[in-house]
């Protein structure tokens, strides 16, 4: 289906595409993969004649049709099922001719091409898939003009599903889709009939919806069988084969110069030497391999520990204007170190939620208890545009730290991931990955007890979500999670709470149950999922062991953090009696205060070591009990 054959493409100076070739057979589903500015679109657009790559050739069978997504979102009077249909220009063209032909043997072929292409089924198809990506009946007849960009997008998505193209190219095309329209995007791909090449950083969609990876890296298409998951044991396979014939390569050209420079002048061993200088010539070294390892994220503990719950709530409604609830009835409480995910179509009041919980939005009712010593961090994808574009990673944190070297500020830049290249680059010149990881270090600055992210990784590539997942596992404060990502979500909470209905509840099945919800409701014209069963899934039971484990050790963690300030007190007591000590005119000026002080920091020192035994016994049972 598309042969790549020597493909060279460079921008400026920079190479992005290196002498590379590709053969994709028919039918095949390939996720191409890479780090941000590998050239992934880039080659998106030299496959579909776009742009011509200075050597080589792209490929694809005569009359083979090629399919991506707009580039602008349709934003007219139409309706979204009228835009869907329009989509597919020969269904279009054939019905406009049949009103107005009169030749009846003209007539009879356009109604076979109709009927070959399946015509009489056109709604009903674009229909269900509108229905998949989340539009209801009611809201397929709006026109598009009514919906916001990110809405429209997924009607640009489903234009291009319609028109079924033999070569189907999609650039990254959940960053427009909530997690329910993710799960059905990845079943829709499974069943695709024709060729699909996508670029994707979502890792569980490229471990189920398609059968090869592709990887762009230093110019060069390395094609890998298998998801996701078997091209990352198969390239660390490879790192490693190949660093041992790097290695080897070395030791050989290391042995051969010696020779070359203990001989060469010797005329008995000067033959030798010119023929391990010819065969040092034709050595051709090995491509070293580039150590692709990823800034990592810092998210800074608490500043100061909260004692549970940090937020409770009963019987809470909550709206943008007096009178219009958009959830009602919330009872729910979130503890210190909660991890949890939020599900839910987009526009069933995620966000809605997550402002009332980072108290951005003030209930209109019922009972809200915050601590109000709680910090929170709070990062959405909108606030990307509040970065100042004139303004570098550097000057956003000096005005977190206007009286400190300039040293701090840039180790605390450098801490938020940012290498020395990058901390005087103006935002607007940054890319999305860099402006998120910009964002997510100036809202957890000072050390939150509750940090909130909403669709963080629309902008990261896979081993910046990697090192996103690393950070929450390491972050010792509680998390509120909605994203997308199920990978994400997976590793990151142990517990899953549904915004749907116009409420919030906790959900007590696994995202394995939920995505068989969410496909079963929308294959039937529904537009979301809930619901459990009766028996429980591993996942189900993990997460409420997991809920059960910290409820029993909350006393003991805070036990600990009453044992640790006793320790922080009576260090800092035989600190300040130790500079009381040190003082020479103490002992020339009265003995006996000198006895009282020593007697004082050898009572502080027993307090101090009485402190530790306890702390290492009860760190010892909450270990114990945290399994």
């Amino acid at each position: 289906m598309l042969h790549i054959i020597d493909l060279t493409y460079r921008i400026g100076d920079r190479g992005l595409i290196d002498h590379a070739s590709l053969a994709l057979p028919d039918g095949a589903k390939a996720g191409l993969v890479g780090r941000n500015g590998a050239g992934k679109s880039t080659l998106f657009r030299l496959i579909t004649g776009e742009i011509g790559g200075e050597t080589g050739s792209v490929g694809v069978p005569r009359n083979a049709r090629i399919g991506q997504v707009a580039q602008e979102a349709p934003a007219g009077e139409e309706t979204l099922i009228e835009v869907v249909l329009a989509a597919d220009t020969e269904r279009a063209a054939l019905l406009a001719e049949a009103e107005t032909a009169t030749d009846p043997h003209r007539i009879a072929d356009i109604h076979m091409r109709l009927a070959d292409i399946e015509a009489h089924s056109a709604e009903a198809r674009a229909a269900s898939i509108l229905a998949g990506l989340g539009f209801d009946a009611d809201a397929q007849r709006r026109p598009c003009s009514s919906f916001s960009g990110g809405w429209r997008m997924r009607v640009a998505l489903a234009a291009v599903l319609f028109t079924e193209p033999d070569l189907l190219l999609l650039d990254e095309p959940t960053n427009y889709l909530d997690l329910e329209g993710t799960l059905w995007l990845e079943a829709y791909l499974t069943r695709y009939p024709r060729t699909v090449l996508v670029i994707s950083h979502d890792r569980d969609l490229l471990n189920r919806a398609v059968d090869t990876i592709i990887h762009l890296d230093q110019g060069k298409l390395t094609l890998y069988r298998g998801g996701y998951d078997s091209f990352e044991r198969q390239r660390r396979e490879r790192q490693a084969l190949l660093a041992g014939h790097i290695r080897k390569q070395e030791e050989q050209r290391k042995h051969m110069q010696d020779f070359v420079d203990r001989f060469r002048a010797k005329a008995s061993k000067a033959r030798q030497a010119q023929s391990r200088l010819k065969a040092l010539a034709r050595l051709e070294p090995i491509a070293a391999l580039v150590d692709e390892s990823v800034m990592p994220f810092n998210f800074p503990d608490p500043a100061k520990p909260l004692a549970p719950p940090i937020i409770s709530m009963e019987g809470v409604n909550i709206g943008y204007e007096p009178g219009t609830n958009i959830l009602t009835k919330l009872s729910l409480r979130i503890d210190d170190d909660d991890r949890i995910g939020l599900l839910g179509s987009n526009g069933n009041g995620k966000s809605t939620f997550a402002k009332l919980i980072a108290g951005r939005l003030p209930p209109f009712s019922g009972s809200f208890r915050r601590d109000p010593r709680m910090q929170v961090a709070y990062f959405a994808q909108h606030q990307l545009d509040e970065l100042n574009p004139a303004r570098s990673a550097y000057d956003h944190v000096r005005d977190l730290m206007p009286d400190v070297p300039e040293s701090k500020v840039r180790a605390r830049v450098g801490s938020m991931g940012f290498q020395r290249a990058k901390m005087d680059t103006p935002a607007k010149d940054l890319s999305g990955g860099e402006k998120a990881r910009l964002l997510m270090g100036l809202a957890t600055f000072g050390g939150a007890n509750l940090l909130i992210l909403d669709e963080p990784t629309n902008h990261l590539d896979i081993d910046s979500r990697e090192a996103l997942v690393r950070a929450l596992a390491e972050f010792s404060g509680a998390v509120i999670l909605i994203s997308h990502d199920r990978h994400l979500v997976e590793a990151s909470v142990d517990r899953l709470w549904l915004v749907a209905g116009g409420t919030v509840r906790p959900y007590d099945g696994d995202l394995d149950e939920y995505r068989r919800s969410v496909l079963d409701s929308r294959s039937s014209g529904g537009g979301g999922g809930s619901g459990s069963k009766a028996n429980q899934s591993p996942d189900q039971q993990r997460r409420k062991e997991s809920a059960q484990k910290r409820a029993d050790a909350a006393p003991l963690r805070r036990r600990i953090r009453e044992i640790e300030n006793r320790m922080e007190k009576a260090q800092k007591e035989i600190a300040e009696l130790d500079e009381k000590l040190a003082n020479p005119k103490l002992y020339a000026r009265n003995s006996t205060d000198a006895a009282f002080l020593g007697k004082a920091r050898a009572d502080a020192a027993r307090k101090l070591a009485t402190a530790e035994e306890d702390w290492l016994s009860a760190n010892a049972d909450y270990e114990q009990l945290a399994g």
